[in-house]
C-alpha cells in the first residue's frame, strides 16, 4: 500500500433503512497512519457509516473501498457481484471495530477474550495467541488483570480489554464507535490514552466521538456529518476553531 492509496475511500455513500435515508451521498477519503474523527448530532449517520466499512450494514448505493478493494462486492466489467458472507468474513478480519458497549464474553478472562479470535479465526496455536494477548494487556495497561473477568472490571478496564482484542487480529484499519461515551467520566482517560498511543505508532483510525479534546489534540482530519450529509471536513483545529458553517457553529456551541 503506498502512502498515496487511501485506506478508506467513500464515493456517494448511500444507506436507507426503510424509508428512512441515514446516509445521503458520502464522499470522503482516509489516508494512511490518519487519525480520522467524525463528529455529529445523534443520528446523522456516523455509526452506521462505520457500520458500512465493515460491512455490518450493506450500502444502497454508491462506492466503498477499504485498503483499494470494494467493501462486500466483486466489479465485473460495469456490475456488482456480492461477496458470499465468508468472503465478507475474510476480508473484515482486517478491521478492528470498538463499539460503545464493551461486548466481551463475560465467561471469559481478559486474556481469553483477546486470545478467543485468534486462534478461532486465525487459527493461532494457543501459545502464540496467548504470548500476544499478554503483550497487547500490557500495552494497554491491564497487565495486572489479564486473569480477571468482566464483571471484575471498571468500564473502562473493560473497553481497553475491547481495543486490545482487536488489536489481536493486527488489523490495518481501527473504527472506534463513541468507545468512551458509556464511561464514567473520570475512566474516559484511560481509554483515550490508550487511543492516543495507537496514533502515536501510526494505526490507521477513524474514530466517532464527542470528545473534542481529542479530536483536536490527536487527530489528523475532522468531518461534522448531520442529516447522512458531510456539512463540514478539514483539519480538527481549524473546524473546530473556526467552523465555516452556520449548522456546525450550531452544534459546536453545545459541546464545546
Amino acid at each position: 500500500m503506498t502512502s498515496a492509496q487511501p485506506v478508506v475511500l467513500a464515493e456517494g455513500v448511500h444507506k436507507s433503512f426503510g424509508l428512512n435515508e441515514v446516509l445521503r451521498g458520502i464522499d470522503l477519503q482516509v489516508l494512511p497512519r490518519e487519525v480520522f474523527c467524525l463528529i455529529g448530532p445523534s443520528g446523522s449517520g456516523k455509526s452506521t457509516f462505520l457500520r458500512c466499512i465493515n460491512h455490518l450494514e450493506k450500502i444502497n448505493a454508491g462506492r466503498l473501498w477499504v485498503d483499494g478493494e470494494l467493501v462486500g462486492y466483486r466489479q465485473k466489467g460495469d456490475r456488482l457481484y456480492e461477496l458470499k458472507d465468508s468472503e465478507v468474513a475474510l476480508k473484515r478480519r482486517d478491521i478492528g471495530m470498538v463499539f460503545q458497549r464493551f461486548n466481551l464474553f463475560p465467561h471469559m478472562t481478559a486474556l481469553g477474550n483477546v486470545m478467543e479470535a485468534p486462534v478461532q479465526v486465525k487459527k493461532q496455536t494457543k501459545a502464540v495467541a496467548r504470548e500476544r494477548a499478554l503483550r497487547l494487556l500490557d500495552r494497554v495497561g491491564l497487565a495486572d488483570k489479564v486473569d480477571s473477568y468482566p464483571a471484575q472490571l471498571s468500564g473502562g478496564q473493560q473497553q481497553r480489554v475491547a481495543i486490545a482484542r482487536a488489536l489481536a487480529m493486527e488489523p490495518k484499519l481501527m473504527l472506534f464507535d463513541e468507545p468512551t461515551s458509556a464511561l464514567d467520566p473520570e475512566l474516559v482517560g484511560e481509554v483515550l490514552d490508550v487511543m492516543r498511543g495507537l496514533a502515536e505508532d501510526g494505526m490507521t483510525m477513524i474514530v466517532v466521538t464527542h470528545e473534542m479534546g481529542f479530536a483536536r489534540e490527536v487527530g489528523d482530519a475532522l468531518v461534522f456529518m448531520d442529516g447522512g450529509v458531510v456539512v463540514e471536513s478539514g483539519h480538527p483545529r481549524e473546524v473546530l476553531t473556526n467552523p465555516r458553517h452556520e449548522r456546525t457553529r450550531a452544534f459546536l456551541s453545545k459541546v464545546l
